[in-house]
Formats: structure tokens, sequence, C-alpha cells
């Protein structure tokens, strides 16, 4: 008689996308539903006991996640690249395995990672459009200047101090954070802010793009935005951009255990033509909207 193959306790790593919409946040909560709830009722469906699963970060309330990391461990025989698979095949259509793969067992979501990053989408048309605002803020006050919001995010490359825009209710210690790359793009009507960092406070990315709005519309200066961070002024940081323009684009390890394509730039971009260019077109042809 051949011996039973014995089971044995492997890490396994995931790369997650989730729209965010119907999420009370990542983590677990009472009487929520959440991204990890939905994940861990998977995986005990598979294995028949409970697992819980760790995250490279927690996103809040409505935020997305186009390459969200974690991982668990189980005593399982089946195969960490199947993984995937498996539980795509048990999770609601809002949530998405783009891959598993195995990690040796010192290898953490959370705090392996060097870098995690954060684009926020902001959408400066007149009229809404129904196939972009559920992943945009639609910010139709003004148009926004990207050249003056830049200049106000380049001071903030290097380790500060963001007490401004860190959000009552952290458990965490202190407000330094490492940012490694801040930038402010515009194609056609969409504006996208997208910050590196080592870690992020709670609500600093939406804090921050409230406040960066002044800035585009000429209301604050790159200077008086400085001036307001670096003097930790958080009475002066009123308003959270909403939630729905926020995504967690990707995170960054020293030897990343996925390939680039299941996780490096896996939020499509839309790119729609601005008022002014539908203005001076003239070839009378309806432009193309197109998802890129």
């Amino acid at each position: 008689m051949l011996a039973a193959k014995s089971q044995s306790t492997q890490r396994v790593a995931l790369v997650i996308q989730y729209l965010g919409t119907h999420f009370h946040g990542w983590q677990r909560q009472p009487n929520q539903r959440t991204v990890q709830e939905d994940i861990e009722t998977a995986l005990r469906s598979v294995l028949n006991r409970p697992v819980v699963i760790h995250a490279a970060g927690r996103t809040d309330t409505g935020v997305h996640a186009a390459a969200q990391v974690a991982h668990f461990d189980a005593e399982t025989l089946i195969p960490a690249h199947r993984w995937a698979d498996v539980l795509n095949s048990r999770l609601p259509n809002d949530i998405l395995i783009r891959a598993s793969v195995l990690v040796d067992s010192t290898w953490h979501a959370r705090f392996s990672a060097a870098w995690r990053r954060y684009r926020y989408t902001l959408f400066t048309e007149a009229r809404p459009n129904l196939f972009v605002c559920p992943f945009a803020w639609h910010y139709y006050h003004a148009p926004l200047n990207e050249t003056l919001i830049q200049a106000a995010l380049d001071p903030m490359i290097g380790r500060h101090h963001m007490a401004a825009f860190h959000r009552a209710g952290s458990t965490r210690p202190h407000s330094w954070v490492d940012i490694q790359a801040a930038e402010c793009q515009r194609q056609g009507s969409l504006v996208t802010v997208e910050v590196q960092s080592s870690g992020f406070l709670y609500g600093m990315m939406r804090l921050l793009v409230g406040l960066l709005v002044q800035v585009g519309r000429g209301e604050r200066s790159p200077d008086d935005f400085t001036k307001i961070w670096t003097a930790q002024r958080r009475d002066e940081v009123k308003y959270a951009a909403p939630p729905q323009g926020l995504c967690l684009l990707r995170v960054g390890y020293p030897e990343s255990p996925f390939p680039p394509e299941v996780w490096y730039d896996t939020q499509p971009r839309f790119v729609l033509p601005n008022a002014m260019t539908l203005e001076k077109s003239s070839s009378g042809t309806a432009p193309e909207y197109c998802l890129s």
C-alpha cells in the first residue's frame, strides 16, 4: 500500500484587484462587507478551517485596488499557482486574484514591501460620464492647473513629517513617511496624482488631494501648500477627496515574486479629450473614448 502524501504548510502570495465601491474597506469589520472577509470566507470554503490573510496595506471604504498584495499560510496539497483559479471560482465579481505564487515562510506582504503607490484620478469635464465617475472625482468646479499641482508636489520628495495629512483614529505612533515619487499628469479632461512612498498615513492621499485641488484652482500657491504641511497645520486641511478616485496602484518589493504583467500598471486609463480639443476639432466626427 502506498503511503498518503503528507500535507505541508506553504505560504502563498496573491495579487488582488477589487472594485471598492461596495466594500467597507479592506480590513474585516463587524456587520460590514470587507475585502478581507470575502477572501477569508472563500479560503475557509476550500480548507474547512479559518485562515487569516495579511495585506500589504489597508484601503478605506470605497477605495479601489489594481494590485493589492496579500499572503496566507495553509497546510494543503493545492499547488500555490492554482490558488488564483480556486479562489476566483468562489469570489464575487468585484474581487479578482490575478496571480498566486509560493513564497518563503519569512516573506510578508506588508513587512517585506519597500513601497506602495497610489493613483488619484480627477475628471474635469463639465458634464458627468457614467463610465468614468465610478473611478474618478468628477471635479467640474474648475479645470485645475496640473503645472501648479506638480510644483506643490515637488518639495514632498524625501522623508518628512506629514501630520497635516493624518486623519484621526490611526494607531500609527508617528507621521513620518518616505516619499519616493509624486507626480501630476493631465490626459485630456483627466488629471491624475500619483504618490509612491514606503508607507502611507491613515487618510493621507485623500487629504492630500483635497488640498491640492485648491492649488490647482489657484486659491492657494504651491508655497502655501508647502508651508501648511511643513508646519504640520492639520487645521488648514479641511477637506478629503472622495474615495472613488483613489486606487492602490501597486506594491513594490526588493525582489518581486510576481511577473511584471500581473502587478505593474493594471489600472486602465481612460483617454478623454477635453472641451477645448472638441471645440477646435474640424473633422465633424465624434471623438473616440478609449480605454488604454
